[in-house]
């Protein structure tokens, strides 16, 4: 693999905002964002992508790759989540089992604009229904996670407090899933007219924003990291080797119907990353009995800072080099 693409993706401002707040944390300085702003990012930061995929995808149309790339996307939400549970079961609990999987099958949107950056940094944008594939693909998780948990809870009884009104509520009406499926369709609306109209808003300061969101991501994963150390050896390999073996299905699927690399990164990405922004506010309120300290670092201390470091650069590496690992799917 070519190392000028770790070093390149190392050095971007954003990135190395995070690593600031890690350090920062490990050292133990006095720096804090105040509490109401990361939750201000988020919900920028969720605006800006779905506003700008609306754009975008309005720009494509709706064709035969759109439509195959969105099921896909839907797909490996589905089936990611289903069979890490069987893995995780070995040695967790159901309750915890359940909301790994459904962290494991969801989406990062931070870690989708880290790849988005890493891409214009080599000249080339994806294209703009990859954000569409980013909001159909982090409610899914959240169902099946539930649906499993339910089904293989302990005494499971009628009345044990499954509600499926509770379940669809929670996976289609959750915050960040609403806002940034929301503002999809308002880009999709508004189109070029609106995008100039929003371009300073989302636009102009897009990075900056980013660069304090992952600041607040670092301060908040070094201080996490220590919380697996009662999971034992188990859940840290997992956190690596999982989303490695997702990218590299996603990457055989992005072979099967023909994406362009750009699009294939991004579709290897989403389906690689983990949720901890979605997922863990579902996962609350929905199965309580399952343990925050676990799935949390694992996708934020872990999983997020292999793929923005190691992740993105090593599946571009092998989306351009498909040609010679799977050459009987190509073309």
């Amino acid at each position: 693999m070519d190392i000028g693409l770790i070093i390149n993706n190392l050095v971007h401002p954003p990135v190395l905002f995070f690593f600031l707040g890690m350090i920062a944390s490990f050292c133990k300085s006095d720096l804090k964002i105040p509490d109401p702003l990361p939750k201000l990012f988020s919900l920028y930061l969720l605006l800006a992508i779905g506003f700008h995929g609306g754009v975008e995808l309005r720009k494509t149309g709706i064709n035969q790759e759109v439509i195959f790339s969105l099921s896909a996307g839907i797909l490996m939400a589905i089936i990611v989540p289903i069979y890490t549970f069987f893995i995780l079961k070995i040695k967790l609990d159901t309750y915890n089992a359940a909301a790994i999987a459904a962290t494991y099958g969801s989406i990062s949107a931070v870690t989708f604009i880290t790849a988005v950056t890493f891409l214009q940094t080599l000249g080339l944008e994806p294209g703009g229904y990859m954000v569409a594939a980013l909001a159909l693909m982090e409610s899914p998780a959240i169902v099946i996670g539930i649906i499993l948990a339910r089904l293989f809870a302990p005494n499971n009884k009628e009345g044990n407090g499954f509600s499926w009104s509770t379940v669809m509520k929670e996976a289609f009406l959750n915050g960040s899933v609403l806002l940034i499926s929301g503002s999809l369709l308002i880009g999709l609306a508004s189109g070029e007219e609106g995008w100039d109209t929003l371009k300073p808003f989302t636009k102009d300061i897009f990075k900056g924003m980013l660069s304090f969101f992952l600041l607040d991501m670092g301060l908040l994963a070094a201080k996490r990291i220590g919380d697996l150390k009662s999971a034992g050896f188990f859940l840290p390999p997992f956190a690596i080797l999982v989303p490695v073996l997702n990218a590299c299905i996603a990457i055989f699927i992005a072979k099967l119907i023909h994406l362009q690399p750009e699009n294939a990164l991004m579709f290897s990405v989403l389906c690689s990353s983990a949720s901890y922004i979605a997922v863990p506010a579902a996962m609350r309120l929905s199965l309580p009995e399952a343990n925050p300290s676990l799935f949390v670092p694992m996708a934020l201390a872990i999983t997020f800072p292999f793929n923005i470091i190691v992740g993105i650069p090593l599946y571009y590496y092998l989306i351009l080099r498909t040609d010679q690992w799977i050459p009987l799917f190509w073309k």
